[in-house]
């Protein structure tokens, strides 16, 4: 998936980059080039670059790749000519094709010819991480994102993530109906590769500003860390949200987690379940807070009989990553504890109401295509949209059935008739 869309990047940001210059630089790319090239251009760059022309055989990929690097190569080094006028470096997709001929592909020596050779970019060269990397030619600020999967295959998108807050009731005893409409109170939007939990605290900051701090607030599983559950229950609001044991394997039923072993601070030292303690421990900073990075040996962890519930790192060992501050670890057990509970977990279910408003902004208002190019246009997008499902809601509200019945069918007066 890396690769091939490495490949539709870099052959899609050349072209673009020339679709521009024949636009606004027409003269200048008929005198920078020969004809013979522009028409091989013109071939190769006619149709939009996609999966579905990206060899499946990796020699071939490799030699496209190398392809689209020495045309943007080209291009590049014509447009940075000094001889070249200023204005047609300042076209933005010339601009955004330099950057991702510079994150894509890496200086492979000279050819026979003399001219510089490139290939594209593997993990030793070192690539940019995902906050910094294009992702298309036509919006510099769309990013590639991930949500779990779906029907067995992992969910893939570019563009932004919409984040939504709204108020919820619960359901009026003596009817069950919500005792009035749940509004959007906040809406954020950010690009795809951000993690959810980078939205929390503004989301929360929002809130205050607006007199909203919610008594409780129900976020999903990505939103939440000790801190922040912390931190808003100094505001006087209660996070009632999933904090997740650890990775993917803690979570599986018998696997061990972080609770499972036993923390001596004074010797600076963790005992896993079967007795052994560890060989490393390393305090260092992730995501901007203070941690500490505990390892066990690599050979205690190869013999121990029960290895499959504790760890499936390739590295062959097991490694915690634990809080230096007591009240968090102590927030972190205190949450865990309290979602284990039946009463818990039926409280929690009253979350399951955004993802209604999730849908139904995608019916309504369109909301998973991005009308706009650049993340300013596409938050006031998604503003909007908000705004529209707050209408509509409160207009159902007050045109309510109970306000205006709804027509009655023939056969309902009829059976109305005949039942006493």
């Amino acid at each position: 998936m890396r690769e091939l869309n490495r490949l539709e990047l870099l052959g899609e940001s050349v072209r673009a980059a020339l679709e521009a210059l024949a636009t606004a630089a027409p003269g200048w790319l008929s005198a920078a080039f020969p004809t013979v090239v522009l028409g091989e251009w013109a071939e190769r760059y006619g149709p939009r670059i996609n999966s579905w022309h990206i060899p499946a055989a990796r020699t071939k990929r490799e030699r496209l790749g190398a392809v689209f690097a020495a045309d943007a190569y080209a291009v590049c080094s014509a447009v940075w000519d000094t001889r070249t006028p200023a204005w047609v470096r300042e076209v933005e997709h010339v601009e955004l094709l330099r950057q991702v001929l510079v994150q894509t592909t890496v200086i492979d020596g000279a050819g026979t010819d003399g001219r510089v050779r490139l290939r594209l970019r593997e993990k030793p060269d070192g690539i940019p991480p995902g906050a910094l990397r294009l992702a298309s030619p036509y919006d510099p600020d769309a990013r590639w994102g991930s949500h779990g999967q779906r029907e067995g295959r992992d969910v893939f998108w570019l563009g932004y993530t919409a984040h939504l807050t709204e108020s919820c009731r619960p359901p009026d005893t003596t009817d069950g109906l919500p005792r009035g409409p749940n509004l959007i109170t906040d809406v954020h939007t950010t690009d795809a590769g951000a993690p959810d939990l980078t939205a929390t605290t503004g989301i929360g900051q929002r809130l205050d500003a607006r007199d909203l701090v919610p008594a409780e607030h129900y976020l999903g599983a990505g939103y939440p860390s000790a801190r922040l559950v912390q931190e808003a229950a100094a505001r006087g609001t209660t996070m009632i949200t999933p904090l997740l044991r650890g990775g993917s394997h803690a979570r599986t039923p018998g696997a061990f987690g972080q609770d499972a072993f036993r923390i001596d601070w004074t010797a600076r030292q963790a005992t896993c379940p079967q007795g052994k303690t560890s060989s490393g421990w390393y305090p260092c900073r992730q995501h901007g807070q203070d941690a500490i990075v505990v390892e066990f040996a690599r050979d205690d962890c190869r013999s121990c009989p029960v290895r499959a519930q504790c760890t499936t790192a390739k590295r062959g060992f097991r490694s915690l990553s634990i809080h230096p501050d007591p009240a968090l670890r102590a927030c972190l057990r205190t949450a865990r504890a309290t979602q284990r509970t039946s009463a818990w977990e039926r409280k929690y279910a009253l979350r399951a109401g955004i993802e209604g408003t999730i849908n139904q902004a995608l019916d309504v208002t369109g909301l998973r295509r991005a009308r706009y190019r650049g993340l300013p246009k596409t938050r006031l997008q998604h503003a909007y949209s908000a705004a529209a499902l707050n209408l509509i809601r409160l207009d159902a509200h007050w045109h309510s059935p109970a306000q205006h019945p709804r027509h009655t069918t023939r056969l309902i007066g009829l059976y109305t008739q005949l039942v006493p």
